[in-house]
């Protein structure tokens, strides 16, 4: 109940207007309670994200099962879709961040992990031939080309600059990049 409750609130109010008093007052507990279960504000922003990651995942898969032959299109695809359907919960995901000494619990980077597990495979299928160590730094780098070009979008930025169709720049530098990984290494001169 309390992370439902927190899930409603986060995407109706955002990250910063979110109040574990509140979430408390709106499901009839008290803050005492949410403590005593999550601990501290940082444990339950951190299940309530772990949360979305999970939501996105579900996402992601629906619109890979309907994707048809373009795949990688369908991840950009969804990538959008999640952000602009959810963009409170979206952006709490980067909103929030834990003190540089505390570390994410193992439940939650394994949840957090699905998503970028989706991905992953279909890149590594998408490039068969690329060895697997490179496969996991080549995702980050697309998923923060995507998030950067979906960032821009959500916050006006792209229309400032004069980017009509912030979608398709996005799916154009992923393709880019998967055609330019595609290629075999050319040899270093020595």
């Amino acid at each position: 109940m309390i992370l439902s409750g927190g899930q409603a609130l986060l995407a109706e109010v955002g990250y910063a207007r979110f109040s574990a008093r509140e979430v408390a007052k709106r499901i009839g507990y008290s803050i005492g309670t949410i403590f005593n279960v999550f601990g501290s504000h940082d444990a339950l922003l951190t299940a309530l994200n772990s949360g979305t990651f999970v939501l996105w995942a579900e996402a992601l898969r629906t619109k890979l099962a309907e994707a048809g032959h373009d795949r990688i299109a369908a991840l950009v695809e969804g990538y959008f879709d999640f952000a602009e359907g959810n963009p409170n919960l979206w952006m709490a995901i980067y909103d929030h961040r834990l003190p540089p000494d505390v570390e994410l619990p193992e439940d939650y980077r394994r949840l957090r992990a699905g998503l970028t597990g989706i991905i992953e495979a279909e890149i590594a299928r998408t490039l068969p031939h690329t060895p697997a160590d490179r496969i996991p730094a080549l995702t980050r780098s697309l998923v923060a080309t995507v998030h950067g070009h979906c960032a821009f979008a959500l916050t006006g930025t792209f229309r400032l600059l004069g980017e009509r169709d912030p979608r398709a720049a996005a799916l154009a530098r992923v393709r880019e990049t998967l055609a330019a990984n595609a290629q075999p290494a050319m040899p270093t001169s020595a």
